[in-house]
Order: C-alpha cells, then structure tokens, then sequence
C-alpha cells in the first residue's frame, strides 16, 4: 500500500505543572491546524512539563488528560499521541499514549528513564515496545533518553522492516542539543525509516533552557524540517513510495547482525 501520512509536530512552550493551561493550550493549537493531517504529535509529559512529582501529578488511565486527547481525537479526527504522568497498581509511569478517534488507544511505557535527572528514583520502567499501525505504515513510539539507546529502536528483521516511522516526543535541554540532532539522524539512517523528533521549547521551573530542535528526518537522514526556540508546529507527508524506493534501492537491513531484543 503506497498510502502517504501527514504528521503535524507540535513544538512550544509548556505551564510548569499546570494540566488545565497546558490542555488548553494545546487544544487551541490543535484546532489552529490548517494542513489537513493524520497524526498530531506532542512532546514528552505535555500536561505538566518534565516533572519528578508523579505522586502529585499522576492520574488513572481514562484520566483529565486521556479523556482530553479522546476528545480531541475525536472532534479533529486525528490520531494524537504524546507523554505523561500515568498511575498503575501503585506505579507511576512516563506514558506515552497512542490515541485514536474511535477512543481506542496504545500506550507505551518509557524503557529508559534519565537518572542524571532521578527519573529513574519516581517512575517504574516500562519493559514493551509499541509499535503502532495506521494507513499501512509501522510506527515505532519512543520517549526522549531511549533515544541514546539505538538497540531499543533497532529493526530486528531482516526479510521485512518491522516499522516505517519512529517518533521521538522529549523534553531534551538546549546543552545537550547537538547530541540530541546527531541521533535523530543517526537512527534515521540505521533502521532506513522516517523520524520524527518532537521537543519542547522554553525554560521550566528548574531554569532548564529547551531550544526545541524538533525535526522530521527522511530515511536518508536528510532533515526536511525543523525548527528552533519558537513555537512552532511542524506538518509533512511521508511518501511510502519514496521510502520503498529507497529500501529496495539500498537494502542495507537485511546485511544486519540477527540478535532479539529480551
């Protein structure tokens, strides 16, 4: 199936810990789209910001903001997808969740948690991968620090790619941009797939200084856009017919080490 996809990349400023602002927000932006599009993405814990009090922030799933993005996917008729704060049996988890117009959902949990920031000390770790379908495209869904961790977003099969796009939502600083740039593409390249990177912009209450970099990478590793401190939203067409050239063109995975992933 050579169906293309639009997706449309929100990048901007986050309300330190405050869901109402941020819902709205986003909600304004949301509707504010003018390209008709497929997928809206949103950044890492796009209802509070990056932050380390899950236990006054966390919420059930079916939650004030899942309901939100239901709602939201419904009325725009858009899949969103995009992190935040989730409680289950007594944990919390950095969740990214895949929200379709119908209400059904996929739902991610972050495998690689960022002790520099003690991450790892408040939240539980995730242990599956999703890897979401739409229109005949295979969507890889990651969260910000798996990004340093190519074995997580690594196809695995040789015969056939097991997806076509990986997305990354992040709260990634300004101070660690150019590594943040450099494994975007990076990924791109190695797994031969489109990447999507989507970050915020702006300080936090922590002064944390987020120059957002958000880009959308071919399967070449050639960047086509991206944007820098404004708040911005990024919207392109991923061609199947461009990738599945490519791939046939070059077919460097199936040249790749066998290994699973535990």
């Amino acid at each position: 199936m050579n169906t293309d996809i639009t997706i449309s990349a929100i990048q901007t400023e986050l309300f330190w810990e405050d869901k109402s602002a941020n819902l709205q927000m986003f909600e304004n932006k949301i509707i504010a789209i003018r390209d008709t599009t497929d997928i809206v993405v949103l950044p890492e814990m796009f209802s509070t910001g990056f932050s380390m009090k899950p236990a006054k922030l966390a919420e059930p799933v079916w939650g004030e903001t899942m309901l939100w993005m239901k709602r939201m996917a419904q009325e725009n008729k858009v899949i969103i997808t995009g992190s935040l704060i989730i409680e289950e049996e007594g944990k919390f988890y950095n969740s990214l969740i895949w929200m379709l117009p119908d209400g059904t959902f996929g739902q991610y949990n972050k495998r690689h948690l960022f002790g520099y920031a003690e991450e790892d000390k408040h939240y539980a770790q995730g242990i599956k991968r999703l890897i979401a379908s739409v229109n005949g495209w295979k969507i890889n869904l990651q969260v910000c620090y798996d990004l340093r961790f190519p074995v997580w977003a690594r196809q695995s099969t040789k015969e056939q790619p097991e997806y076509d796009v990986l997305i990354y939502v992040a709260n990634w600083p300004k101070r660690r941009s150019h590594a943040w740039k450099t494994l975007l593409m990076a990924r791109a390249i190695e797994n031969q797939c489109y990447v999507i990177g989507v970050n915020r912009v702006g300080n936090d209450n922590n002064d944390v200084y987020h120059s957002g970099d958000s880009m959308i990478i071919d399967p070449m590793g050639v960047v086509v856009h991206s944007a820098a401190h404004d708040s911005t939203i990024l919207t392109h067409t991923l061609s199947k017919k461009v990738l599945q050239e490519f791939r046939d063109q070059f077919p460097f995975l199936k040249d790749g080490d066998d290994f699973q992933i535990l």
